[in-house]
């Protein structure tokens, strides 16, 4: 799974899914920080991307019948940081890895 990690959240999770075995990047190593979502939905699903952000906006866009990706997980409830989120975004991510999803 390759991540691109949206700017909403912190540069720290790059980071910590990277020490996971996860392919992880942070949008402002990618593009410009002030990107539309759309722009970031194309480039991720050109280069074969899941999205990791908060940004209810991506899940709005995929919604429609004319976008068919990319994939986009969406990170709720307080905190968002990798010490709240992280394990069970990994074990999510192994899920979806090792189950073929």
């Amino acid at each position: 799974m390759r991540l691109p990690v949206d700017m909403n959240l912190t540069p720290r999770w790059t980071a910590y899914l990277i020490e996971a075995g996860i392919e992880a990047v942070h949008w402002s190593a990618l593009g410009p920080i002030d990107a539309p979502d759309r722009e970031i939905c194309a480039f991720a699903g050109l280069h074969g991307y899941v999205i990791l952000t908060n940004d209810l906006d991506f899940p709005q866009i995929l919604a429609h019948p004319w976008d068919s990706g990319p994939s986009v997980i969406v990170l709720r409830g307080e905190p968002l940081v990798r010490e709240a989120k992280g394990q069970s975004l990994i074990r999510a991510s192994e899920e979806l890895v090792l189950g073929g999803g």
